[in-house]
């Protein structure tokens, strides 16, 4: 019994060895990388040179992009403390909750220099954290775009139905807080009419909002978050919503909330009369009304310019550096004596 066994076991292994192996990938010169390739041998005038032409171009670049960002002019004006009436400064929340207390205000601004038109307006928010999860889910996309799902209102939590049982259109709590301060501007006796048209991106107009989609049971229940909206505009036409849906990732943003059209000069005196109905005094937010103008490379930001002389000046540094170093210690290239195993034990 044993030596049939063991027979069985041995024909067994002769068959397996005979049997043709299918597993066998199809050869290619890819799968066995052999494709012809290109090695690059960083030889130290390779690297010196780059290093260089890297820092030749990027200086010139960060000079070119500080200036540009030196050019624009700003007005930043913070009215959400000065607002407030000076009984009521120890009691903000009450202030802003009191629908019988005139949020009405009025600033004065004097431009510093001259700013040429358009001069872009916008409000910028302080500690609003617009990025947080349970926020940033409260919406649904397809409500806004298609009439026909008017009422599909799942994951608007908590602001999907009024009280009755109604659908919100739109909604959500990023609708819900819907920044609410209004602003106008004059110059002596003459009115500066801001233009709000075209200030959402045109993909949000075209696509993500409607036009037969309307606002409906907007703002109805017993807790008002912000802006009211028109029901016989479609949202594609409510451009404060749309930019305030599109939103920010840090805590501290800036929307757009209309154009100037005319060109200010400088020591003139702006008078600003805006409506503080926003509240920030909950969660200890700041308002601020920011006047600016644009320059080919966009609003003021001073961090490309100083990324690019940042770098550009490392790299200058880092080819003077190494071309210091191979001029006082220069090693021939490949030489076989600079392998750990070719070293004497004493050291070189």
């Amino acid at each position: 019994m044993a030596s049939n066994a063991a027979g069985t076991g041995n024909s067994g292994s002769g068959a397996d060895g005979d049997a043709p192996r299918r597993n066998r990938p199809k050869y290619s010169k890819f799968t066995q990388q052999e494709l012809p390739a290109c090695k690059p041998i960083l030889t130290p005038k390779w690297v010196v040179s780059v290093f260089f032409l890297v820092g030749v171009v990027f200086v010139p670049v960060g000079v070119v992009s500080l200036l540009a960002a030196r050019d624009v002019v700003e007005i930043i004006d913070r009215y959400d403390h000065a607002c407030v009436p000076p009984n009521m400064t120890d009691n903000k929340l009450g202030y802003i909750r009191n629908e019988t207390i005139s949020k009405d205000c009025t600033r004065t601004l004097r431009v510093k220099k001259d700013m040429k038109q358009p001069i872009f307006v916008y409000y910028q928010l302080d500690n609003f954290y617009q990025n947080h999860r349970r926020y940033v889910k409260s919406r649904n996309d397809a409500q806004l775009r298609d009439y026909k799902k008017a009422n599909q209102t799942t994951s608007c939590e908590p602001e999907r139905f009024t009280a009755d049982g109604k659908p919100i259109v739109p909604c959500g709590l990023i609708a819900w807080s819907l920044f609410n301060d209004t602003y106008s501007f004059s110059r002596g006796n003459e009115n500066l009419p801001v233009d709000k048209k075209d200030i959402s991106w045109k993909s949000d107009r075209e696509h993500k909002f409607a036009k037969n989609v309307y606002p409906s049971n907007f703002q109805n229940g017993a807790l008002i978050g912000g802006k009211m909206l028109n029901a016989s505009i479609p949202l594609s036409e409510q451009e404060d919503l749309i930019v305030w849906m599109r939103t920010a990732a840090l805590p501290t943003f800036r929307k757009l909330y209309g154009r100037i059209s005319v060109d200010l000069k400088v020591n003139d005196t702006i008078i600003v009369k805006l409506s503080n109905n926003y509240n920030t005094y909950s969660f200890g937010g700041k308002k601020k009304l920011v006047l600016s103008t644009a320059t080919w490379l966009g609003g003021r930001n001073e961090f490309l310019g100083f990324a690019y002389l940042i770098v550009g000046g490392l790299c200058i540094f880092l080819a003077f550096a190494f071309t210091l170093l191979y001029v006082i210690k220069p090693r021939k290239l490949g030489d076989h004596n600079y392998l750990s195993w070719n070293r004497h034990p004493s050291g070189r």
